[in-house]
């Protein structure tokens, strides 16, 4: 899809459309299997940090490194076991919220989940169980 946009974030309705976003995603993050276990901190404050990420990440104001740095995310995921698995999981919560809140639906939608999907690519750091 070659759909040309100065700034995703304010195509897909700035601020008030990430909050919807990451309330709409990390209910099902916390409630998947797969996911839960990485998922050990408060979910205010991972929230918090998602939706610093998701503006910056989409043009947004770059609130994520005004507090903590380049966001280096693959670097700050070493840490956990990001499986394909659990990357697939990550990505249907995402299409699930992107869903609920009608932003599948928005024509920037598809482009803000296909670079998601390349994040999720880049995160996958160790193989699924056998």
């Amino acid at each position: 899809m070659d759909y040309k946009f100065k700034n995703l974030f304010d195509e897909i309705g700035g601020a008030d459309t990430i909050d919807k976003l990451v309330n709409a995603f990390y209910p099902r993050v916390y409630a998947d299997k797969d996911l839960r276990p990485l998922f050990e901190d408060d979910m205010e404050e991972i929230k918090r940090k998602q939706r610093m990420f998701l503006s910056q990440f989409t043009g947004g104001p770059a609130l994520y490194s005004e507090e903590f740095g380049p966001p280096a995310m693959q670097r700050r995921h070493l840490p956990f076991e990001i499986t394909p698995t659990r990357a697939k999981c990550w990505l249907r919560c995402m299409k699930e919220a992107f869903h609920e809140i009608g932003l599948d639906e928005h024509p920037s939608g598809p482009v803000f989940y296909d670079r998601l999907t390349q994040v999720a690519g880049i995160m996958v750091n160790s193989p699924d169980p056998e």
